[in-house]
This record gives C-alpha cells, sequence and structure tokens, in this order.
C-alpha cells in the first residue's frame, strides 16, 4: 500500500510538473525507488513546513532579503505552484525580477524555465 501511495503521489507531480507530457519523466517517477523517496522526501518537508515558520513566513520576512538581488522565475501554467505565489513575492519583494515564463508548468528543466534561469545566474555572475 504504501508504495502505491508513493507512486500515485510521484506521478502526479511527473505528469503535472511540464507544460506537455514528458514521458520520460512519468516513467521515471513511477519507478518503485525513485516514487518511494520522492514521496517520503516531499512528505516530510510538507508535514515540517519546509524551513520556514508559517505558511507565509517568507512573504512575512522578504523585508530580510529586499537588499539582495533577486529573480524570481515562473512557469504559466504551473499547477505544482501556482503564479500567484510567484505575484505575491514579486509584489512585496519589488526590488526582484519577475519572469514569467508563458510556454511552462513546474518543471525547471523546461527549455523556458531553463533559458531564464541561465540568463538570470550569468546576469548576476
Amino acid at each position: 500500500m504504501r508504495q502505491e501511495a508513493a507512486r500515485a503521489w510521484s506521478v502526479w507531480e511527473g505528469r503535472t510538473s511540464c507544460l506537455l507530457p514528458n514521458e520520460d519523466l512519468i516513467q521515471r517517477t513511477a519507478g518503485d525507488a525513485f516514487s518511494l523517496a520522492f514521496a517520503r522526501i516531499e512528505c516530510h518537508y510538507f508535514v515540517h513546513g519546509g524551513w520556514v515558520e508559517g505558511g507565509r513566513a517568507l512573504l512575512a520576512n522578504v523585508h530580510k532579503i529586499r537588499h539582495i538581488p533577486g529573480v524570481i522565475v515562473q512557469g504559466r501554467y504551473d499547477v505544482v505552484c501556482p503564479a500567484v505565489s510567484a505575484w505575491e513575492l514579486a509584489q512585496a519583494w519589488p526590488e526582484a525580477s519577475l519572469k514569467v515564463v508563458p510556454d511552462a508548468g513546474h518543471s525547471a528543466l523546461e527549455p523556458g524555465i531553463v533559458h531564464e534561469l541561465i540568463g538570470a545566474t550569468d546576469r548576476f555572475r
């Protein structure tokens, strides 16, 4: 039962992470070892609130990082972390640049996301 639940969790994320279905990713997320490890890590992260206290702690404490240059990269069709989160962060951190990738979902491996992440890191270099 644990493996079945882990696979369902992992495959859901694999299916929803990219704008267009990525069959290689979906197959990888369905594997026993991968899905069990992935689901356990994510479950632990969610149960323990990640690395921040409270659901909106980043927004409440953004004043602590406003002096740091930042770029927020968000896929327009991200259903794992909806764009409203990036929008709210950008409103609270106007010094950061918000890049909404029009043809991307959640995955950092989507071409438009990769392009924006590389561009951001190149600018900070």
